[in-house]
């Protein structure tokens, strides 16, 4: 078989390490045969991380001679088609998906997380970008549901970075046992109050337990303010991990005992290295995980007003909760691993 060339898009060179995950999930799980081309609001350091071709996403000329030179496009995995952050995005999407298909390119619409999609006209919008595509696969129950309502064949499997290689991070190990994550993001629902509360529990945490706080800021823009805030107020040992590589951003958690979670994908890399979890929800994919894996926690807008009630969660948890079982998270892995089935079946034609 000759070589095939994909257009591979997401929110990807964002600084996101979810959406950073995703993509490294998407090159493991190419086939051999393909030749990615990653659209990326940061070409050179996509390059250098992923050792791909990658071209400015935002930049038309680039991005039309990338769709020529190309086979395939893929939509590659997450939130892309959901009008909560902003009603533009999705129609950005939507619009590349069709542009690719006119140009004669087979569209994969791949891992997707939809929604919500409060609007008529990006429901409609998705419908037929969906609708179009040779393959369809998604992460969760509530993605299925729209897919299932529109009539249009997919498949359901675990989010890819579920099957994510991983890897050490340098001096984590140094740091005293045992140690805690902690990954929180700026959100509406992180109010300055909830997150005072959420930062004296901390303290009254790791004075009951000695841990290590392990702050990890997923998207620095956006998380870094938040751990140096945090860090600048608790008694004991702490760090901060600003780590760029996915696999590494998903090795820290091989080597913490608990992580306490905002962002969706730090949830799914602490469960899938086998680590407790304990959940704080701003969105409804992470209280869909919540409920898919059984994991205590939180939604950000029930989140108890008294520090020590909160702080005591914590401690029963860290004490007595129980992480994934092997078997329980090999299974995740090998369903996640249907994304790249898909993907060999679909490309083999």
């Amino acid at each position: 078989m000759g070589e095939i060339r994909a257009v591979l898009c997401g929110y990807y060179g964002k600084g996101n390490g979810g959406d950073e995950a995703l993509l490294a999930s998407l090159l493991q799980m190419l086939p051999e045969s393909v030749t990615p081309l990653v659209l990326s609001g940061n070409p050179a350091a996509t390059r250098k991380r992923y050792g791909v071709y990658s071209c400015d996403r935002m930049s038309a000329n680039p991005v039309l001679r990338a769709m020529r030179e190309c086979d395939v496009f893929i939509w590659g995995g997450g939130s892309l088609i959901q009008d909560v952050t902003s009603v533009i995005s999705p129609l950005y999407y939507a619009g590349l998906m069709g542009l690719a298909r006119q140009m004669g390119l087979k569209t994969i619409a791949w891992a997707q997380g939809i929604g919500p999609l409060k609007h008529p006209l990006t429901r409609l919008v998705a419908r037929q970008s969906f609708t179009g595509c040779a393959a369809v696969s998604v992460r969760d129950r509530g993605s299925a549901a729209f897919v299932g309502k529109w009539q249009i064949p997919f498949i359901m499997a675990p989010d890819p970075v579920w099957a994510l290689d991983s890897s050490p991070v340098q001096g984590l190990w140094d740091l005293p046992a045992p140690r805690v994550a902690v990954t929180l993001r700026s959100h509406p629902t992180l109010t300055p109050e909830r997150l005072a509360n959420l930062t004296r529990a901390l303290v009254n945490f790791q004075k009951a337990t000695q841990t290590c706080i392990v702050l990890v800021p997923f998207q620095a823009s956006q998380d870094s303010s938040i751990a140096e805030s945090i860090q600048s107020q608790l008694p004991g040992s702490n760090q901060i991990f600003r780590i760029e590589d996915p696999k590494e951003l998903k090795g820290l958690f091989r080597g913490v005992e608990m992580a306490i979670g905002m962002r969706y994908h730090s949830l799914i890399m602490a469960a899938a290295e086998g680590c407790r979890c304990f959940a704080l929800s701003y969105d409804p994919k992470v209280s869909q995980l919540m409920a898919e894996l059984d994991l205590p926690g939180w939604d950000l807008t029930q989140l108890p007003d008294d520090p020590n009630l909160i702080s005591q969660t914590w401690l029963e948890h860290f004490v007595n909760g129980e992480p994934l079982t092997r078997d329980q998270i090999q299974s995740l892995v090998d369903r996640a691993l249907m994304h790249r089935d898909l993907l060999a079946e679909v490309l083999s034609h």
